[in-house]
This record gives C-alpha cells, structure tokens and sequence, in this order.
C-alpha cells in the first residue's frame, strides 16, 4: 500500500464531504477501499438495463412485472355464492 496515496484520497474525500459533493466523495471513499484491499470493487450490473428509444417519460424504464410460469390466474368468484345478503 502507498501510505501517501491513501492520505492524498482521505484528504480529498474530507474536502468533497466539507463542499457537500457526496458523489465525488463516495467514489473516492471507493477508490480508498479498493486501495486498501487491493481488488477493485466490482459492481452488480445485472439489473440494470438500457431505457428502449421511443418509451420516454415517467416511470417507462421500470420492466414490467410478469407472472412466473405455470402462474394461472384465478378465477373471478360468483357474485351469487351465499344466496343472501349479508345486511339484516
């Protein structure tokens, strides 16, 4: 580990967090963990997709829930199962 390039990252974190900029300051807080583990921080990406041309707007890059297989749905209940009401 270089001890001057980890104080040189936490100097610059402390000035990011002091100016308010947290983006700047989380991926230097990133690099200094990587640093000091010495493996890159890898991210998960498999959720993540690409918003399609032609869907843009509010809410359009959310994916559509889909039921899972062999999900068959339920039949609507007869409004006529008791006979009577329920009001006395």
């Amino acid at each position: 580990m270089d001890e001057a390039a980890i104080a040189a990252l936490e100097q610059a974190m402390a000035r990011a967090a002091a100016a308010q900029d947290y983006e700047t300051a989380g991926r230097l807080r990133d690099e200094l963990h990587a640093l000091r583990n010495g493996a890159p921080i890898e991210a998960d990406l498999s959720g993540l997709t690409r918003q399609q041309p032609g869907a843009m707007g509010l809410g359009t890059s959310q994916q559509r829930v889909s039921p899972p297989p062999g999900w068959v749905k339920p039949k609507k209940p007869d409004p006529m199962t008791r006979g009577r009401s329920r009001r006395r």
